[in-house]
């Protein structure tokens, strides 16, 4: 029985990086609240371990395999999803990669692919979803950004330029697809304990400690915390919200 107090009976949700963090905990909360889901991403294995865990959950469930930086292939998995298991209601842009260093020490390959993965692949699924979303008149989109996106910081440039990409890809977005009564918002996280992070703090330990000591809650953010928000930006009780940018963060002041 659904015990989540946002329903997403009957709703079949596609979340991009699936396979683990925000995303895994997006999948689960999904699942709990009713919607059948689709995990892709580039780790089929984990994706699969994802899948069985909604299954676990008394849902339907499908793992597909995809490169985001390839629109071909992002056009096939969204037409393998929607054969297999019907009409996308929610779609969810998470997939990404971090990137922490001086702006003058980057290298261009990397910017590319940080670019081609964190924006214009999530532009390009987001297109091939609302195919069926324009033609049914109903959906709901949650893009997930970063604070990086919103506040200046040293040793994100390129990252936060992504980000920052995605959170005007939503707020214009949501504009142009208001006639269609289609909801188009967005999460931006703070610091959360995920795999990227952890990374971050082996790369660049004094300059990760600097940003945690910012959190005024004094901790981290967990996965489980931001699907909550992901959550309730998809369920019904959001109906009337379009166009939002919702900080996650503990506390942290973004202002603008």
């Amino acid at each position: 029985m659904d015990s989540s107090p946002f329903s997403l009976e009957g709703k079949i949700a596609l979340i991009t990086g699936g396979s683990r963090g925000i995303g895994r905990e997006a999948a689960l909360q999904f699942a709990g609240a009713g919607a059948d889901v689709v995990v892709v991403g580039l780790d089929l294995p984990d994706l699969q371990n994802v899948a069985a865990e909604v299954k676990a959950l008394g849902r339907r469930s499908l793992a597909l395999e995809v490169d985001l930086t390839d629109s071909e292939q992002i056009f096939s998995t969204v037409a393998r999803a929607t054969t297999e298991m019907g009409a996308i209601d929610i779609l969810v842009n998470n997939a990404g990669m971090g990137l922490t260093e001086r702006f003058m020490e980057g290298k261009i390959a990397t910017w590319t692919k940080l670019l081609s993965l964190n924006l214009l692949g999530h532009i390009v699924i987001t297109r091939a979803v609302l195919e069926g979303m324009i033609e049914r008149q109903s959906g709901k989109i949650v893009n997930i950004a970063s604070d990086a996106g919103r506040a200046g910081s040293s040793g994100q440039v390129v990252y936060g330029a992504t980000k920052g990409g995605m959170i005007a890809f939503t707020r214009n977005l949501a504009v142009e697809m208001s006639r269609y009564k289609i909801n188009i918002n967005c999460v931006s996280p703070g610091l959360i304990n995920t795999v990227m992070w952890n990374k971050t703090r082996q790369v660049t330990p004094k300059l990760a400690e600097a940003y945690e000591k910012t959190i005024p809650w004094k901790r981290l953010g967990t996965p489980a915390e931001i699907a909550s928000a992901i959550l309730f930006l998809a369920s019904n009780k959001a109906d009337y919200i379009t166009g939002q940018i919702l900080s996650v963060n503990g506390g942290v002041f973004i202002g603008g």
